[in-house]
């Protein structure tokens, strides 16, 4: 244990990619926007943050032994603030029966085939782990992803980016990008990127200015879920770059797999997103929804809100 005071502490366990955040006092009540609100809670939830590379490992899940990465350092303090207890972990080996039963939702910064150990050289998750993890979403647990958690997983034939990334799997795709919702194809140069927002009654979304349009290393994605509804819409009319060269295409979505809860958005490359309070208010709004605090509207509106989403880019 790092230390005991009356504020929320860390502790450390034995393996030095595993940390837990157990918040010890929390306010009465706590206000995500002025349309979100859920009433305090006895027990925090639960929450495991999967943050393992098996291809590129970004600078936000990065850190030294012993210390919290930039973006487990925020979501430490939005536990703090909103009763959540969350578990940060490169470990693959954690996705088993008995750890699939705690976490109310599974929450993943990850790249590449994460049944292989890769880049970061920590251990990997087993084939029959990820099968039973998918089944766990699909009975009912929450699946919240960010940026790179749709570079995870590529359907057979797109592991490098290649024609094959630039083309539709359709059903043909991973059972991860299924659940998920979409697979990243490629990105373009860090720019100011202007989302769009399709629902401010979603929780959180209320916060969203129109001019919102953050510094961002912006993915462009393909095969997305027939029943996504989407919440944040990537405006292509000005960005640069070829990979962008198509209509708009959702950003940010919520979607049902089976009876489980799924939330991604594409932002979170860049260490100043992440104490961005508008991104902050998003990734919170999405774990209300999957945590179950509050219900909302999730009947699909891709084809309304992005008609043309699955016009694929040129290839550079």
């Amino acid at each position: 244990m790092l230390g005991l005071t009356s504020a929320p502490v860390i502790f450390v366990q034995p393996m030095k990619t595993r940390f837990v955040l157990c918040a010890l006092t929390y306010a009465a009540a706590a206000v995500l926007t002025t349309s979100t609100i859920f009433a305090a809670e006895s027990t925090p939830k639960h929450v495991l943050f999967f943050n393992k590379s098996s291809g590129f490992e970004h600078s936000a899940i990065k850190h030294a032994p012993g210390e919290l990465a930039a973006s487990e350092q925020v979501l430490k303090e939005l536990g703090e603030k909103h009763n959540i207890e969350f578990t940060f972990t490169k470990d693959g080996s954690m996705f088993t029966p008995e750890n699939l039963k705690k976490y109310d939702v599974f929450m993943f910064y990850t790249t590449g085939d994460l049944t292989t150990v890769g880049t970061d050289g920590h251990p990997a998750m087993s084939k029959e782990a990820k099968a039973m993890f998918l089944d766990a979403i699909r009975n009912g647990k929450g699946f919240v992803g960010v940026h790179s958690a749709t570079d995870t997983f590529h359907s057979p034939g797109g592991e490098k980016i290649d024609a094959a990334r630039y083309k539709a799997d359709g059903d043909n795709a991973d059972p991860y990008i299924k659940m998920i919702g979409a697979e990243f194809i490629k990105h373009g140069q860090q720019q100011a990127g202007h989302l769009i927002c399709a629902d401010k009654n979603f929780p959180g979304m209320s916060d969203v200015p129109a001019d919102f349009a953050p510094v961002e290393e912006w993915y462009s994605l393909k095969d997305f879920a027939p029943n996504m509804h989407v919440l944040l819409v990537q405006d292509t009319s000005k960005m640069h770059g070829n990979i962008y060269k198509r209509p708009n295409y959702p950003s940010t979505w919520a979607h049902m797999y089976g009876k489980g809860r799924v939330f991604y958005t594409n932002m979170g490359h860049r260490e100043d997103v992440w104490t961005n309070p508008v991104f902050q208010s998003v990734l919170m709004g999405g774990f209300d929804w999957t945590l179950r605090r509050v219900d909302a509207n999730v009947k699909p509106n891709i084809k309304k809100v992005t008609p043309k989403a699955d016009v694929m880019p040129p290839m550079d």
